[in-house]
Parts: C-alpha cells; sequence; structure tokens
C-alpha cells in the first residue's frame, strides 16, 4: 500500500517528544506506525480487526 498521502494523527495527551504510535486511515484500512521512525515500516489491519482490537 502508499501511505505517502496518508494524513498521520497521534493523541492529543501524546507529548511533543515523538514516542507514540501513530494512525492514519487509508482506504478500507487503519495504518499505525512508530512515530520514531516515520520512515519505517507501517502497520495495517481492516476496519474490522481495528475496531475489535481498541475495543
Amino acid at each position: 500500500m502508499d501511505f505517502t498521502n496518508a494524513n498521520w494523527r497521534k493523541s492529543s495527551r501524546s507529548s511533543d517528544q515523538a514516542n507514540c504510535v501513530e494512525v492514519a486511515h487509508v482506504a478500507n484500512r487503519v495504518a499505525i506506525r512508530d512515530s520514531k521512525n516515520p520512515d519505517g515500516p507501517v502497520l495495517h489491519f481492516g476496519r474490522v480487526d481495528w475496531s475489535t482490537f481498541t475495543r
């Protein structure tokens, strides 16, 4: 998948130190990445799987 134009977000409770997980909605997937390594690997899940995980 291409995440070049993804709108990455992190929790408003996160500090300014890049040490958290960022989330983006891309097509029918939810992508997550480590904010310390934005050019590193991206995990992505179907929306149902993401919903189950966050519940």
